[in-house]
């Protein structure tokens, strides 16, 4: 049976993370163990995970780190993950697990070639603090996830993410990434996946998604409101260009590995458009695209505007 790692990072989680740990331990799938990064921690984390450790020592290890932050210690854990697991499932601290979250994934996985990097993405049930319902967030793909799609948008929730070795493997032959230009681990790993392999959404929830006062999603506001919400932090992050300068670091690592179509639309994206003609000409070649008409609609906009 195919071995599956899960990797967590941790940061100041005492409140939530053993109950996390639990239900990881009673996953339906058997297999599966567990490396624990904690990111700098200045809390009770490190004592809260203890238990487990000293429990489940053939199971459970853990990385003690300095503070550097969600997506280099994220990067870290791959890079220390164990090169003979099968699959492997990204982590946050503060989730609880459905039961059959890794089976289902694996499951899913097994259907693809172990020579091509794949990766499951699920939707999840948005809870509250006390693990009330708060309803089902984000809503299915309205397009296929894809390359293009992946490039200007990112649809997958990070701690849904279960990916092949396939996929660690191309991220960690070719570790020389700047994570400072990577937006999240999720979105790097939902562009690598696309841009190489199969990346496949499965619409059961795999996981109670905590809603409290550091990752609060806002699942329950309008559509309206979210598309402002996207615009004003466009408008924050104005300058930065946070899209492009992602862009310009995946095509930097592995831009001569894309096929022709890919690299060609990849190089349409970062190339400069100071001038409105070459915003225009942007436009009429490019095959990116966001999951519903009027993000696509802002999307356009904020070329022609000089956000993006």
């Amino acid at each position: 049976m195919k071995k599956v790692q899960v990797l967590l990072s941790a940061y100041n989680g005492e409140d939530y993370i053993a109950e996390q740990i639990k239900s990881i331990l009673r996953q339906s799938y058997p297999h599966i163990s567990i490396l624990v990064r904690d990111d700098g921690s200045s809390d009770r984390t490190r004592e809260q995970l203890q238990p487990f450790i000293e429990s489940h020592p053939d199971r459970i290890q853990q990385i003690k780190g300095s503070n550097i932050g969600v997506v280099p210690s994220f990067f870290e854990l791959v890079m220390h993950s164990d090169p003979q697991a099968d699959y492997y499932c990204f982590c946050d601290q503060d989730d609880v697990w459905l039961d059959h979250k890794i089976e289902r994934a694996v499951n899913m996985l097994d259907s693809q070639s172990d020579n091509i990097p794949a990766m499951v993405f699920t939707a999840t049930k948005l809870v509250d603090k006390e693990l009330h319902s708060l309803g089902t967030w984000p809503k299915a793909p309205s397009k296929q996830p894809s390359f293009y799609n992946a490039l200007i948008q990112n649809i997958a929730v990070g701690a849904t993410i279960t990916i092949n070795r396939a996929a660690r493997d191309l991220f960690v032959n070719r570790y020389r990434v700047d994570p400072s230009r990577i937006i999240m681990h999720d979105w790097w790993f939902y562009l690598l996946v696309s841009a190489f392999g199969n990346v496949i959404y499965d619409q059961s929830p795999s996981m109670l998604y905590r809603q409290h006062g550091n990752n609060v999603v806002g699942g329950s506001n309008s559509f309206f409101d979210k598309l402002n919400q996207k615009y004003r932090s466009y408008l924050k992050h104005k300058g930065e260009h946070l899209l492009v300068s992602q862009a310009r670091e995946f095509y930097r690592v592995y831009g001569h590995l894309l096929d022709d179509e890919k690299r060609e639309q990849l190089e349409l994206f970062i190339a400069p458009r100071q001038r409105f003609r070459e915003k225009i000409h942007f436009l009429q070649r490019s095959k990116l695209y966001r999951q519903s008409i009027l993000e696509q609609s802002l999307f356009r906009f904020l070329i022609l505007a000089g956000y993006i």
